[in-house]
């Protein structure tokens, strides 16, 4: 039975240190731990009583508790019997309703009761310890239990040496525990002074009553009657006692040591600040944050109209209390107010031949954005300030838009600051929360200026595509200040409630495409267009930064892994064709992870990777070399994604010859479909003109499809090659050679201009096709390509359709 159960069903132990709780007839009890002597007048049938907790010895008198439902009848007979005595029983946890004849244990110890008194529930009395009996048959198994018992003697030999020494081993050892343990009182040690080593019996019950051994060792213990055995069994209980009993002392001790020196360093410190302030040489809070802002502000020039605000802050926080919501408020406006770098400007570096040396050093090709980085950094040279300036970073993923900002700023010789704006959609994020509501915060351009401390860094505004707007504002509208020389001169943080200028700061902006950004912020921005990299290009961007980057990353020896320029270059066009090296640096990273398996496994000095054994390191390639589709009615157009070029074949078949129709297919935007219909239509109406039967679509049923119809596509470039895909097929004429094209077509036959020549050529040199058809439009965008881009092209330009049919058909 649980011992929050014991208050109910049992006896339950009653610490009190009432003096009424004794009455006349008990000489002696002063306490709750008490020596009486045994009575020869015991009963041979008593009336027994289970208890949970501990046994109870014959040397005890103290109070119990009772359940007055479950043992009232037992105590009415017990007070109607001359001698007044029960007996009391260890039983453990075993549960009252649970109890049999077998649970008791074979000793107990009869007591006499005294005060009885009852009260709700429970019955008290005071229980005074007789003697040992032992049980030697039940008259009655159900409560009350009734029992027969004997009285055992216990045989003892007082005078023994061993005897008394044991007994004055048990004298010793109480009067040791008494001064370490409160719990047990003062008077205890006038009832100690009346044990003699003559009466051991009676010491070795009190030594085991007082300790707070178990209930089964203390049963143990009760039941031995040979009084020497007896002493043997409770005087390690008892040392076990004083050793717990000095490890709490020593606890408490050290606790109450640390505390005191705790409590006198504090009264210490308050004596030293109040004798501090009472002679002038110290500082309370307010004044110490007071002192501190002022300094932050030395050296700095502090706009006129900042300065009275710093000011009017600095005289509130003087006045205000330093637990106060206020104070708290107005204290952290004055730490962003105060951290702004105010004046603070670094020394720009104009120097071309350092920005060309840093430019080189950082990346491989892109000569074109590196001239007009350079261009930028020499009209600054006249300006004395690149200041004011935005440029936009545009093209696909893994290009390089980001390292070419940092390298801006390397080469400026300015601080650098990045953060991302795709999916921000609360405009607070760059105006800043005004300070009425809680956990306000600046916007992240000044936190920005914090961190970099100076007013003139480098501020990269990453993915500015992708912003996003929702119910919280607009931040791309947002941006529209900041963005714009003639107005972020004073740019105003809803936080600071103060004028900032950004016109000194260099803000360079990345994006994959232009299409989501705003026709208003893109007008304040200057564009710079990366279109992505040949194989030769990825080949020298990995020799010179990837793959040393790699190596020097995961601390291998150079010399340890040694991967081979043809397995390189399978690299680039087997698993690694896209616009950026993002998925190349990838391809190299998983080579030199599996390269160091075998390093440690193989305990090889070094690996060789070559085209022979690649696949065993990526597995088989991604990409096949690919084949240009041919055929009658089949033409390769040129497309230019967010992911650099690709080329597009289209597929013009005739289904059946039992009406006219025109179907589409191949997932393709809205933009896409207008572009074939005039396509179809325009062809429909010059059948003549260019050598095909003019009744050819009168009875064809045509069906148009672009391959890869999960692929969405959308574009205003694929006019001329529907167009082209058409005729063929109204010609029954294929294409003889690998030949690509790009143009819009008008219902009047002419060819329109299309953006990204520069990618759309790269995706033919990709596929090996030497031969394209473009806009004459895009001469120009042609003639400034790079010279190793053009090497080996035939381009032919086309102002009408007329020009295309000439080049295809001859």
């Amino acid at each position: 039975m649980s011992d929050d159960h014991e208050m109910q069903d049992g006896l339950d132990w009653i610490h009190a240190n009432d003096d009424d709780a004794f009455d006349d007839e008990m000489p002696g009890a002063e306490g709750h731990h008490a020596v009486v002597p045994a009575s020869d007048s015991l009963p041979e049938r008593i009336y027994l009583l289970p208890i949970h907790n501990r046994p109870f010895f014959p040397a005890q008198v103290q109070p119990l508790v009772i359940n007055r439902e479950r043992w009232e009848e037992t105590i009415r007979r017990v007070g109607d019997t001359p001698h007044r005595t029960v007996g009391l029983a260890f039983v453990g946890e075993t549960g009252v309703e649970e109890l049999g004849g077998e649970d008791f244990p074979e000793f107990g110890t009869a007591v006499r009761v005294h005060k009885l008194q009852g009260e709700d529930q429970q019955i008290q009395f005071i229980a005074q310890g007789v003697r040992r009996f032992r049980i030697q048959r039940w008259l009655s198994k159900e409560p009350p239990y009734l029992v027969e018992v004997s009285y055992p003697r216990e045989p003892v030999d007082a005078e023994e040496d061993e005897t008394r020494a044991y007994a004055m081993a048990l004298i010793n050892g109480i009067k040791e525990l008494l001064p370490i343990n409160p719990l047990y009182g003062e008077e205890l040690k006038h009832y100690l002074n009346r044990f003699s080593p003559h009466e051991p019996g009676p010491l070795t019950d009190f030594a085991a009553a007082i300790t707070s051994a178990k209930g089964p060792e203390l049963q143990d213990v009760l039941a031995t009657l040979p009084v020497m055995d007896r002493m043997q069994k409770v005087l390690p209980l008892l040392r076990k006692e004083i050793d717990v009993a000095q490890l709490q002392s020593e606890i408490s001790e050290q606790v109450n040591a640390q505390m005191q020196e705790r409590q006198r360093e504090f009264f210490l410190r308050e004596q030293l600040k109040v004798i501090q302030r009472e002679l002038g040489i110290s500082k309370d809070d307010r004044e110490n944050d007071v002192d501190t802002f002022r300094a932050r502000l030395e050296g700095r020039v502090v706009p006129e109209r900042v300065m009275e605000r710093i000011d009017d802050e600095l005289d509130k926080l003087s006045v205000l209390e330093t637990g106060s919501p206020e104070y708290g408020t107005t204290r952290n406006y004055l730490d962003w107010l105060t951290a702004m770098p105010w004046g603070v400007h670094s020394q720009d570096q104009l120097d071309l031949a350092h920005a060309r040396t840093v430019l080189d050093r950082d990346h491989d090709g892109l000569n074109d954005v590196k001239e007009r980085i350079v261009e930028f950094l020499a009209e600054g040279t006249f300006k004395g300030d690149v200041g004011g300036s935005i440029l936009l970073l545009v093209g696909p993923p893994g290009v390089g838009k980001t390292s070419v900002g940092r390298s801006i700023a390397d080469a400026l010789g300015r601080e650098f600051y990045r953060f991302s704006v795709g999916g921000m959609r609360d405009e607070a994020e760059i105006k800043g929360h005004r300070r009425t509501y809680i956990g306000a915060m600046p916007g992240k351009l000044v936190q920005a200026l914090k961190e970099v401390e100076v007013e003139n860094p480098v501020i990269m505004l990453d993915e500015i595509d992708k912003m996003g707007q929702s119910f919280q504002g607009d931040p791309a509208s947002a941006l529209l200040e900041v963005l714009d020389p003639e107005q972020n001169v004073d740019f105003l943080d809803h936080y600071l409630d103060v004028r900032l200028d950004l016109s000194k700061v260099l803000f360079v902006c990345t994006a994959n495409t232009l299409d989501s950004i705003s026709p208003a912020l893109l007008d304040r921005m200057e564009q710079i267009r990366l279109s992505g990299y040949i194989a030769e290009e990825k080949v020298a961007i990995a020799k010179h930064f990837l793959w040393p980057k790699l190596l020097k990353r995961d601390r291998i020896p150079k010399k340890r892994i040694n991967l081979t320029d043809a397995a390189l270059r399978q690299v680039i066009e087997g698993y690694a064709r896209e616009a950026g090296v993002r998925q190349l640096e990838k391809q190299l990273h998983r080579i030199v992870r599996k390269a160091a398996v075998k390093l440690l496994e193989d305990e090889q000095h070094s690996v060789r990777v070559s085209v022979n054994n690649l696949e065993t390191y990526l597995g088989p390639p991604i990409f096949r070399k690919e084949k240009v589709m041919k055929g009658e009615g089949v033409v390769t157009g040129l497309a230019w994604t967010s992911m650099g070029g690709a080329t597009l074949s289209v597929e013009a078949g005739k289904v059946h010859a039992l009406d006219r129709g025109f179907k589409l297919t191949g997932q393709l935007g809205d933009v896409m479909k207008e572009s074939a219909n005039i396509a179809y239509s325009y062809v429909l109406g010059h059948l003549g003109d260019y050598g095909a039967d003019p009744d050819f679509f009168d009875s064809a049923f045509v069906h148009l499809h672009v391959p890869e119809g999960a692929t969405p596509k959308d574009g205003p470039s694929a006019g001329v090659t529907i167009a082209t895909a058409l005729l063929s097929l109204a010609r029954h004429h294929a294409l003889d050679r690998p030949l690509a094209m790009t143009g819009e077509l008008t219902l009047t036959g002419q060819v329109l201009p299309v953006g990204g020549i520069r990618e759309k050529v790269i995706a033919a040199r990709r596929s090996d096709i030497v031969e394209l058809i473009l806009p004459e439009a895009n001469r120009r965008d042609y003639d400034e390509l790079p010279d190793y881009l053009k090497e080996g092209l035939t381009v032919h330009f086309a102002g009408r359709y007329r020009d295309v049919a000439r080049v295809v058909f001859g």
